[in-house]
């Protein structure tokens, strides 16, 4: 067997583990995420908002690239400040 051979056989090994463990944890994750209300009320049963408005809200952040400067979870505290209550408390 030749070095080039043995070479793509490694890379195509290691592309197709690698592609599979990344495969396994994008689904990990998406099982995981949290839950999106249908629909949020008082307890008068007064609409405050639908799980559609979320959405709504969820693809405005992302348009305007607010993903890209930090989150609302903290993990992406390392490029600007999270969007949580307490740091817009203290801001």
């Amino acid at each position: 067997m030749g070095k080039e051979k043995k070479l793509w056989i490694a890379f195509i090994l290691v592309t197709t583990i690698s592609f599979a463990v990344l495969g396994y944890y994008g689904y990990e994750i998406y099982q995981k995420a949290p839950p999106l209300p249908g629909r949020v009320i008082t307890t008068d049963g007064k609409v405050i908002f639908e799980g559609q408005d979320i959405k709504d809200g969820q693809n405005v952040w992302q348009s305007i690239g607010g993903q890209e400067v930090g989150s609302v979870w903290g993990h992406g505290a390392y490029l600007a400040p999270d969007w949580t209550a307490d740091w817009l408390h203290r801001e």
